[in-house]
Formats: C-alpha cells, structure tokens, sequence
C-alpha cells in the first residue's frame, strides 16, 4: 500500500507540525478560495441578497412608521378632542351655576327651595351622566380609530412576510 503524501510534517513532542509550504499546490488552494468566494459574492449579485431582501424590509419598516405617526396623530386628535370638550362642558356648569346660585337666592318657602333643590340635583346629575357618556363615546371612537390603523397595518405585515417567504422559497 502506497504511503499518502501529508503537507504537514509529523510532530514531535518537542517541535510543533507545521505546513511544508513547498509541497502545497497553491493554485488548488485559490481555485477553492475563488470558487467560495464566487458562491458568496452571488449571493450579493446587484447588492442583493438572495434569501433576504433588504429593500422589502426597509419598505415595511417605512410603512410600519407611517402607521405609527398616523396612529399617534389619531391618538393626539382624540386626546384633544377630548379636552375641548371637556372645557365646553366645564364652562357651561359654571353658567348653570351661576344660574342656580340666583334661582335658590330668591326669596320662597322652605318647602320650594327643597323641591327646586331635588329638581336641580336630578337635572344636574342626567347632565353629568349624560356628559360622561359623551365623553367615553369620544375616548372610544379615537381608540377605536388608533387600533384599526396599527390592526390594519399588522394584518398587511403578515400578508407581506407571507409573499416574502413565498418568493424565497421559490427560489
């Protein structure tokens, strides 16, 4: 049996192993190197890669900030909203109270005072109801409004993964 020619020496204890360069076949060794880094170098062809694609995912993040910035602004307009409302309601509970102040100023009975008192007790608490109401409807339409954006965008981001994965696999 023929004995196979090794680049490396053999090591002894005391003297490490190294390559006997003049044995080595370099121009095998950078037909491989070039045949490597030929494979790596298509898988970049056009700046591309071939099993990721770059430009799909910056796409998708811009998208996923536009719906950001839409949904903040949705969130900032219901907030806003809101507030305004709620400075249009306590301005018109310091008309009715000053109306009421006058109301129950004026001179009559005991009994009346106790009537017009439980009259505008139960008016003033139907307001606040009523108000309360309002108000929520508005906090919820704006919710409602922040979550159908970010729904919407989350549901196109899976049908986008779908179609990348799809396209990678295709090839």
């Amino acid at each position: 049996m023929a004995k196979t020619q090794s680049t490396f020496e053999t090591a002894t204890p005391t003297t490490p192993a190294f390559p006997d360069f003049t044995k080595m076949d370099f121009t095998k060794i950078q037909a491989d190197f070039g045949k490597w880094f030929g494979d790596y170098t298509k898988t970049f062809a056009n700046g591309k890669a071939g099993l990721f694609d770059f430009e799909g995912v910056v796409a998708a993040q811009k998208k996923n900030f536009e719906v950001l910035t839409a949904a903040n602004q949705a969130a900032f307009e219901g907030v806003k909203a809101v507030a305004q409302r709620q400075a249009e309601i306590a301005r018109k509970a310091v008309e009715e109270f000053g109306k009421v102040a006058k109301e129950l100023a004026e001179p009559t009975s005991a009994e009346e005072k106790f009537v017009k008192q439980a009259e505008l007790t139960k008016a003033g608490f139907e307001q606040a109801v009523a108000n309360v109401r309002e108000l929520t409807d508005l906090v919820q339409k704006s919710n409602t409004e922040v979550a159908s954006l970010i729904q919407s965008r989350f549901v196109d981001q899976i049908e986008e993964v779908k179609a990348a994965v799809a396209k990678v696999a295709k090839m």
